[in-house]
């Protein structure tokens, strides 16, 4: 089952600011809604007891000069309202008798009480008003509908939810923009920190106007100036003592090969300790070049020279000079060999992954050469057993080893190598397991077309 991400920072504090802004306006809506609900009907009462009464009124009129029923008739009543009276039983409408309204209204009203009460009919709703005419022991009902005023009510609250839910979709946008102008410094303080983790340690924040952020500004480009100095110090003193190491080296490698083409003169212990002295000069000496031209490399100063060549037919000459001579070397099937290269790079490369395997794995079993989209892979499969999966990121760092390799000869500098050369031609290195067991190594180069090769400089 996958595993669920939480959402980005600019994500949620959207959301919470459209959450509260949700929250807010259902608050008001509610609140606008009663507050307009409850004014409404008490208008609509006061207006239907005032007109149920002026009524009430001109009924009593008509019982003094005998002609009830043709005052009662007489009203004007409002439409789809309706009218009764009990004594004579007379109905404005015929088909709304005395029983149309609620009896609680009727028997307070005939108990000489007046008042109004909310009912609904044939799925209507009213607002009935009762008035007891006590000098005629009659009462007089007028039932006034609610539609219009449902309809007012129905029509605000609508505006009302859609007025919070633009009020929602607002927050939410304001939520956004705030969010990622807030975010916006720290968006620079990370590229700027993923430069400098590229290598391009000049990278610096810009000055801003904002004090608090000035002051996160200064503390970033301040550490990036104390990270710049350490290890530009750092690359010098690695470069000035290789360079440095070269004389003495040369000199101690002219002194072991004078004495190892005397070996045969020496008894042997002495021999045993000369054949100790040869290996570790040369170990040294191999150290010492390797760590010289990786002071090159990332200092630039090593100019390629892209040409288009045979990459497969390189490799086999490569591979025919190493210590591994009889490697088996596959090809995809219709695999184009011609591409735009350094040689010098895809022989060091070639070189080390091959002496690396001989030296810790027990030898290159295969190299294979495949094609995939826009890049070609270089694949090395040894017979060691293999690589840790929490090694094999370090393990293209320099003097960093895997566990199988950590008594094991070697300088420690060939795979930093092959990583370093490989992303000089804009590609990678990586280590996998292989299949049947033993590491496999593959670097990743770009294949430059015909367009890309002219703008490349040689």
């Amino acid at each position: 089952m996958a595993q669920w991400r939480s959402p980005r920072l600019t994500t949620r504090v959207a959301l919470f600011f459209g959450l509260i802004g949700m929250i807010a306006g259902l608050g008001l809506t509610t609140a606008t809604y009663s507050v307009a609900r409850e004014s409404l009907l008490d208008q609509r009462l006061a207006a239907a007891r005032s007109t149920a009464f002026d009524h009430a009124l001109e009924v009593r009129t008509g019982f003094d000069q005998d002609a009830a029923a043709e005052t009662f008739l007489g009203l004007d009543i409002e439409q789809g309202g309706f009218a009764v009276l009990t004594k004579p039983a007379i109905s404005y409408l015929l088909q709304h008798p005395e029983t149309s309204f609620p009896l609680e209204l009727r028997e307070a009203v005939a108990s000489g009480q007046s008042g109004q009460q909310q009912f609904e009919l044939d799925g209507e709703n009213y607002l009935a008003v009762g008035v007891h005419i006590s000098s005629f022991d009659t009462s007089y009902f007028e039932a006034f509908p609610l539609d219009a005023t449902e309809r007012t009510l129905t029509l605000l609250v609508t505006a009302l939810l859609i007025g919070s839910a633009l009020a929602a979709l607002l927050a939410t946008f304001f939520g956004f923009t705030t969010s990622r102008g807030l975010l916006r410094p720290l968006t620079r303080v990370a590229d700027a920190a993923s430069d400098i983790a590229d290598g391009a340690l000049d990278a610096r924040l810009e000055p801003s106007p904002d004090p608090e952020l000035q002051r996160l500004t200064e503390a970033f480009n301040e550490m990036a100036d104390a990270v710049q100095t350490r290890i530009e110090r750092e690359e010098r003193f690695a470069s000035d003592v290789s360079h440095e190491l070269r004389s003495p080296i040369t000199a101690m490698t002219a002194a072991v090969e004078m004495l190892a083409s005397r070996r045969d003169e020496l008894s042997p212990r002495a021999q045993q300790a000369l054949d100790l002295l040869v290996d570790q000069v040369r170990r040294f000496d191999n150290m010492v070049i390797d760590l010289l031209e990786l002071s090159r490399l990332e200092a630039g100063a090593i100019d390629g020279h892209i040409e288009m060549i045979d990459i497969v037919d390189w490799i086999r000459r490569i591979v025919h000079r190493s210590s591994t001579p009889g490697v088996h070397i596959e090809v995809e099937p219709k695999f184009n060999a011609i591409i735009a290269t350094d040689r010098v790079r895809i022989d060091r490369i070639v070189a080390n992954l091959i002496e690396n395997a001989q030296v810790h794995a027990g030898g290159a079993r295969r190299i294979a050469i495949s094609a995939d989209g826009d890049h070609i892979a270089i694949i090395v499969d040894d017979n060691g057993p293999g690589v840790e999966p929490a090694d094999r990121k370090r393990i293209f760092e320099r003097f960093a080893r895997g566990g199988a390799a950590r008594h094991r000869v070697g300088t420690g500098l060939g795979l930093a190598l092959v990583s370093e050369h490989a992303a000089a031609l804009g590609g990678s290195a990586q280590v996998t397991d292989a299949p049947g067991g033993g590491a496999r190594f593959i670097v990743w180069l770009p294949r430059l077309n015909a367009e890309q090769f002219e703008g490349v400089d040689s």
